[in-house]
C-alpha cells in the first residue's frame, strides 16, 4: 500500500471535541460538500454517499480516544485504501490534526492519483481546520 500524509494543521478546539466529531458519521453532514457527494446517509460507525451514480462508504475499522480514528473504503471505491484522522492535544485549545491515507492501486491508478491524492489530503486538512476553527459545532448542531 502507498502511504499519503497531509501536512499537519492546527485546530484551535480540544482534542476530545474533534476526536467525538470524528467518531459518529452521524455529525459528517455539516462537512459534505453537496455539488459534490449526493445522498448521504450515515450510522455512527458507517456512511453511505453518491458520487457521480456511485455509491461509496467508509466505516470506522478502529478508535483511540481522543488521538486517532481509522477508516476503510466500502462499496465501489475505486481502490482499496484505509484512511485515519491522527490528532495531538498540545495544550488547552490547541491540537495538531493531520490525516494519512493508505492506498492500494495498480500502477496506471498511482501514477495519474499520486500528486492529486497528496494535494487533496493537504486540502482536506485546511478546510477541516477552517471548519473547526470557524463555526463548525463538534456536538453535531
Amino acid at each position: 500500500m502507498q502511504e499519503y500524509t497531509s501536512k499537519t494543521v492546527t485546530i484551535q478546539r480540544q482534542a476530545e471535541d474533534i476526536y467525538d466529531f470524528f467518531s459518529d458519521f452521524g455529525k459528517f453532514s455539516q462537512l459534505i460538500p453537496r455539488d459534490k457527494i449526493d445522498d448521504f446517509q450515515a450510522t455512527a460507525d458507517e456512511c453511505t454517499f453518491r458520487v457521480k451514480g456511485v455509491v461509496m462508504g467508509l466505516q470506522i475499522l478502529n478508535k483511540e480516544p481522543f488521538s486517532m480514528i481509522k477508516y476503510m473504503g466500502t462499496g465501489k471505491v475505486p481502490f482499496e485504501f484505509l484512511f485515519w484522522v491522527q490528532l495531538k492535544q498540545i495544550a488547552p485549545y490547541d491540537t495538531r490534526m493531520r490525516l494519512v491515507l493508505h492506498a492500494k492501486m495498480n500502477m496506471m491508478i498511482k501514477i495519474m492519483l499520486k500528486d492529486k491524492l497528496q494535494t487533496a489530503l493537504n486540502s482536506l486538512a485546511d478546510q477541516i481546520s477552517s471548519a473547526f476553527n470557524g463555526n463548525l459545532h463538534s456536538n453535531g448542531n
